[in-house]
Order: C-alpha cells, then sequence, then structure tokens
C-alpha cells in the first residue's frame, strides 16, 4: 500500500543538508573499509576478507600477520595518507583561485620538489641522512617554490591571485628546466628520477609513515579550519573581507597548508598527479561548493581514489608493479580534457 506522506517525508529528509552530508560520509567511510581490505588481500599471496579481518583482530598465521601488518598495511596507511594530502590541497587550490582546474602542483610545487630529489640522487646533497635523504631535499625545495613564488608575486603588501598563478607558473618552468638538465647529467641515475616522478608506492615501511602522516594532518586541519573563510573568498575578496575576513593572512596561513600537504605527500611517493585535480571536482558535484562537507569528503575521496589506483598498479601487469603515477595519469588525463570542454562552455571559449 502506497504511502505518500511517508514517500515524501522520506525525499524531504533527504534533502535536508545535514542528513545529506552525514550519509555522504558514511557512504564514504564504508567504501574506504571495502577498499582497504581489498588492497590488504591482494598480492602475492592472496588472503581472504575475512582472513583479513581475522589477522586484524590478532588472528591467522605468522605469515598472514607479517605480511598484512608489515608489509601491506604501512603502504596502505601511505596511499590514504598521500591521497587525502593530494585532494585537500587541491580544494583549497582550487577555492583560492576560484577555479576548479587548478591543482596543488598549479603554483610549480612538484616541479620544485622533482629538483630538490634530484639533486639529492645525482649529486648526492641531502639535508638529512639514509633513506631521509631525498625526502627531505624534496620536502624543502617544495616549500622554498612556494616562498619563491609569492615573493615573487607580491606587490605593494598584496598577492594578486593573477600574478600569483603566473608567478607560478614561471617558476615551475624554471624548476622543470633544471630537472631536464639534472635528468641529462644523471647517467646511472637516470633510471631513479625518472622512477620517482612517475610516483612509487612500492618500498615503505611504518618509519616514512611516522613522517608523512603528521605533516598531511596539520595542513588537512588548517584547511578544515578556514572552510567558512574559503565559502566567503569564492564570493571574491571584496566580499570576504566585507565579512571581516582578513583575506591576506587567511590566504597565506592557505598556502603554507598546501605546501606543506603536497610537500609532505610528494617527498617519499614522487609525483602523483591528476589527484588533486579530480577528487575535489567530483566531490563538489556529489556534496555540492560548500567547504565545511566538501574539505572531508574530498579527503576520504582522495585516499580511497589512491589506494584503488595502487590496487590497479599492483594488478595490472602482475608480479611486476606500476609506477601509480601513470594509473592516476590514465584516469586523470581523460577526465581533465572534460573539464576543459565543460569550462569552454561555461565561459564561452
Amino acid at each position: 500500500m502506497n504511502n505518500p506522506d511517508g514517500i515524501e517525508k522520506g525525499v524531504e529528509l533527504f534533502r535536508n543538508r545535514s542528513v545529506r552530508w552525514a550519509l555522504s560520509l558514511l557512504g564514504l567511510i564504508f567504501i574506504l573499509f571495502l577498499v582497504i581490505l581489498l588492497s590488504l588481500s591482494r598480492g602475492a599471496l592472496d588472503i581472504t576478507f575475512l582472513g583479513v579481518i581475522d589477522v586484524l583482530f590478532g588472528g591467522g598465521t605468522d605469515i598472514e600477520r607479517r605480511v598484512v601488518w608489515q608489509l601491506r598495511f604501512p603502504r596502505v596507511v601511505m596511499a590514504l595518507t598521500v591521497g587525502a594530502g593530494l585532494a585537500v590541497s587541491g580544494v583549497a587550490m582550487q577555492g583560492l583561485f576560484r577555479n576548479p582546474m587548478a591543482s596543488p602542483f598549479i603554483l610549480g610545487l612538484s616541479s620544485g620538489a622533482a629538483f630538490g630529489a634530484a639533486l639529492a640522487m645525482v649529486f648526492g646533497i641531502a639535508l638529512l641522512p639514509g633513506y631521509l635523504a631525498i625526502p627531505s631535499m624534496a620536502f624543502a625545495f617544495c616549500l622554498l617554490t612556494l616562498l619563491l613564488v609569492y615573493n615573487i608575486a607580491k606587490v605593494g603588501g598584496r598577492v594578486p591571485i593573477e600574478t600569483l598563478l603566473l608567478a607560478g607558473i614561471a617558476v615551475g618552468a624554471f624548476f622543470s628546466a633544471l630537472v631536464n638538465l639534472m635528468t641529462y647529467l644523471a647517467g646511472d641515475d637516470l633510471q631513479g628520477i625518472v622512477f620517482w616522478m612517475m610516483g612509487d608506492l612500492t618500498q615503505f615501511g611504518w618509519d616514512n609513515v611516522y613522517v608523512v602522516l603528521p605533516m598531511v594532518i596539520f595542513g588537512a586541519s588548517i584547511v578544515m579550519y578556514y572552510s567558512r573563510d574559503l565559502n566567503a573568498m569564492m564570493l571574491g575578496d571584496n566580499h570576504a573581507q566585507n565579512l571581516g575576513i582578513e583575506v591576506g593572512k587567511v590566504r597565506v596561513h592557505l598556502l603554507i597548508a598546501c605546501a606543506m600537504a603536497t610537500a609532505a605527500a610528494v617527498a617519499f611517493v614522487g609525483i602523483i598527479g591528476f589527484v588533486g585535480l579530480v577528487i575535489p571536482h567530483v566531490m563538489r558535484l556529489i556534496v555540492g561548493p560548500d567547504h565545511r562537507i566538501l574539505v572531508p569528503t574530498s579527503i576520504l575521496a582522495g585516499g580511497i581514489f589512491l589506494l584503488l589506483a595502487d590496487v590497479l598498479a599492483r594488478w595490472v601487469l602482475a608480479p611486476q608493479v606500476l609506477p601509480i603515477g601513470i594509473i592516476t595519469a590514465l584516469i586523470g588525463a581523460p577526465y581533465f580534457v572534460y573539464l576543459l570542454r565543460r569550462r569552454r562552455k561555461e565561459v564561452g571559449w
């Protein structure tokens, strides 16, 4: 028997913003749980989902526990952390530039990080010893790139968005040229540079996770804190200032947060493109433009996306493992073309 009143109440409940946001978050958390089980179960030693759950609760054989906890789980956490860091940086950049085609690498941060990594590989220059040599240089040059771009764009105490973007393109091109020079001079180190620039999640333990995770959490927390301000800034700097927002201060803090999250993400795993471009835009279509929900859902979706890409990278040419940047590019590049075509229709290019 039909119940029109009940149906109308159900539709009205779904239209309620808080309920819709809660359902979106719960749905993403459920998908995340399934993808984690999938990643932990697949490899040279396949384990069933129930077997993985048994291991997580202290059961399973010694080999299964060693494989899950020492080999696969650090990789899972690293993939989730990097995906979340790139996605939250993409959200902030798209909000700051008021452009859905912006990404964490729009200011040349990836080129700066790549140059730092290349210096460590070719000339052995490093800020920290051991396994932190390459990541420390990539991290330092990523932050240095932001500092350089910001000071170039600064005009009379102000940093116009357009000037910031152009400065990022110029500095990024400069560092890209230096990376090409380093690649030319690399000799036996050429393979390491090329592989790092394609993204790699194959050799990471808990020590690496402990370095990356706090910095991504720090950057994401700042973006979350300024989510309301980002909503106002999407309508223009004048509108935000009329609401009492210190636009210059907020912009600097968000840029630092993006640089921290991006630098931490690429320092260990290399350049992984399109995550920060595709994920925020997809989530904006699903949950809307409000950054109070867009930021947390993008964090979850970014982790899910990169973890799924890692599963595909291990499965496509098994037992060989593809660089994860190839998988994200194969998915992200067609979507970027779609964004360009849609943008062209909207602005009449």
